[in-house]
């Protein structure tokens, strides 16, 4: 009796581990999936995938393209729930021309939406690396920003309007957008050279184009009209407009001080100023 008491005790540790196994497998792989490297590889393979997949459309930035429309500032896009956007990239739009991306699998399309909530400026307690009004300063004054781009309704035409721009991103990207401002660029948005029949050469920006004319912006703020008849040859040069020399001739702490005026002339109420101890332009 007691030997099969026995035999019934392994027969039923036997039919137990299995599952035990399982479910330590499962804890596991969710503590894992909460660690900080597991988070920024989830937040890198969805930004992967929004430039794979999204950018063709919608733009790098999610700002819009020639095929798909703003999805960053667009307020009926900001105001739908996670659950709402993932039942749009499932499901698609097929009558807009969006297909369904649900062979991308739940994890995927949930991430990409988390990557997407970071565009459109959804982050939390980002702390300001310097001193912003040092950074206004340079902005308006030795950094020279203020030729091309408005902060406020202060400054330039021919970039865009940074008014609001570090709303939707983090320090980091501020700042590698300043040194490194053709990482990523979409050549359709920088800058173009137009070769017209009598060989005069214009290099700007293009604000408007139809089958019949081109609208160009050069860097001195003129635009000129051109007919598409009178164009010899369009070349898109592959290169943002804005020196890429910042770099190397602003320090590291005027940069600081560059993004910190960035961020908060945002309007943003996920920036916080520099923690107490911590002297402007210093690491903590």
């Amino acid at each position: 009796m007691k030997r099969l008491t026995r035999l019934a005790g392994v027969l039923v540790a036997l039919a137990i581990l299995p599952g035990w196994f399982v479910v330590v497998l499962i804890a596991q792989n969710k503590r894992s999936a909460g660690t900080p490297k597991a988070t920024a590889a989830r937040q890198g393979e969805a930004k992967a995938t929004f430039s794979n997949v999204c950018a063709s459309c919608h733009g790098l930035d999610g700002r819009g393209g020639e095929r798909g429309p703003d999805i960053v500032s667009q307020p009926d896009v900001m105001r739908k729930t996670g659950a709402e956007l993932v039942r749009i990239l499932r499901e698609g739009k097929t009558v807009a021309g969006m297909p369904s991306f649900a062979a991308l699998g739940a994890a995927r399309l949930s991430a990409l939406v988390d990557y997407l909530r970071t565009l459109q400026g959804q982050r939390r307690d980002a702390k300001l690396p310097g001193n912003p009004e040092r950074g206004k300063a340079l902005f308006f004054g030795a950094a020279h920003c203020s030729a091309c781009h408005l902060v406020g309704g202060r400054g330039g035409f021919f970039a865009s309007d940074l008014s609001s721009y570090a709303a939707r991103i983090g320090a980091e990207d501020v700042r590698r957008a300043i040194v490194d401002p053709n990482r990523d660029l979409d050549p359709r948005r920088g800058l173009v050279t137009v070769t017209l029949a009598d060989s005069t050469a214009l290099t700007g920006l293009i604000r408007n184009q139809d089958n019949f004319s081109l609208q160009l912006q050069t860097a001195d703020g003129a635009f000129h009209l051109l007919n598409k008849s009178d164009i010899r040859t369009t070349k898109y040069e592959g290169k943002s407009a804005m020196p890429p020399d910042y770099g190397s001739t602003l320090s590291k702490e005027e940069l600081n001080d560059l993004v910190s005026f960035l961020l908060r002339s945002s309007g943003s109420q996920n920036t916080q100023p520099p923690a107490k101890g911590v002297q402007d332009g210093e690491e903590e």
